[in-house]
């Protein structure tokens, strides 16, 4: 079982409540990053709510509490129902990063939106301290991931 397969097998045994940030970890491990945000989709106010998060300095949480649809990578990825992927945050001109995500230090980032059957459920960003480009097997598995947690979140409402 590859490390993709045995997140989405404990998403799976959870019973209860999701632990999201040993998700979240776990997930930022598999991927050898040491960044990441899980946000999930508040469908009455359609903003992006932070849920989970690892390596974000506290002075810019305020700002990723609640993202809306269409800003920032997080928001691009869920408006698109795409993976948003940069090698460089830090070099980045092409205004899909807001300007304080270069105040996180990362370089090579990608969020994905947590898709189950074409609707959204949020988003999961990873990143790594150095540039980087996220393989087309990295990027479905992490698709993967989201659709799984997706499932489970299907039953609830934010």
């Amino acid at each position: 079982m590859n490390k993709t397969e045995s997140i989405i097998e404990s998403i799976k045994e959870t019973k209860g409540e999701i632990n999201w940030q040993e998700l979240l970890e776990t997930i930022i491990a598999a991927f050898d990053c040491t960044t990441g945000t899980i946000h999930i989709l508040n469908k009455s106010t359609n903003l992006l709510m932070l849920k989970s998060q690892k390596g974000i300095p506290d002075f810019l949480l305020p700002k990723m509490s609640m993202i809306p649809i269409g800003k920032g990578m997080a928001g691009i990825a869920a408006e698109r129902k795409q993976p948003v992927e940069m090698c460089n945050l830090q070099t980045d001109s092409s205004g899909v990063a807001r300007p304080a995500a270069k105040e996180t230090k990362v370089e090579g980032s990608i969020a994905v939106p947590m898709l189950l059957d074409g609707e959204l459920y949020g988003t999961l960003g990873i990143a790594k301290p150095v540039p980087y480009d996220f393989t087309k097997e990295e990027s479905d598995a992490l698709m993967q991931i989201g659709e799984e947690i997706g499932r489970r979140l299907i039953w609830k409402e934010f």
